[in-house]
């Protein structure tokens, strides 16, 4: 009686470990390069932990008027107004919920200066909406962002 219980035991950290093993592949879906609807910039998105984040890795206009690297100009914390964009983490701390969705991150706005709520949702593996929003999801902008192929050298 013993070893059923352990062999049943087993089976079902096998089984649950088997799961959660797919549920990270799945979440892992969205680690990549990826460019904003608007081609203006494009975002590496990476897994840390179980959150997921993205940074600015290339900008259309790398350059202000000046000639010199653009930064984050418009950032509420004038300690931040320096900080070169390139390098900027625009997505903090996405968690995959399942069915293609990862949610309670958020997404900073450069332009604006400001940072809202996000989901994302994947609809196939080379495109997703980004919607950030101010308190419920209604009250917000979708954004179409495009996977892009890292070429190899």
């Amino acid at each position: 009686m013993k070893n059923k219980i352990i062999l049943f035991a087993l089976l079902v950290l096998t089984t649950m470990s088997t799961q959660l093993f797919a549920q990270d592949k799945e979440g892992d879906a969205i680690v990549g390069l990826w460019e904003t609807g608007t081609g203006k910039a494009r975002v590496n998105i990476i897994k840390s932990g179980n959150y997921y984040y993205g940074r600015i890795v290339w900008l259309r206009e790398p350059n202000n008027e000046e000639g010199k690297p653009k930064v984050d100009k418009n950032n509420p914390d004038e300690t931040k107004r320096t900080v070169a964009l390139l390098g900027l983490r625009m997505l903090t701390s996405f968690e995959f919920k399942g069915n293609n969705l990862w949610e309670d991150g958020t997404i900073y706005d450069p332009e604006s200066g400001s940072t809202y709520s996000c989901t994302i949702n994947m609809t196939d593996n080379n495109t997703m909406n980004i919607r950030g929003y101010i308190g419920i999801s209604a009250f917000g902008r979708t954004d179409v962002w495009k996977r892009l192929e890292l070429k190899k050298k």
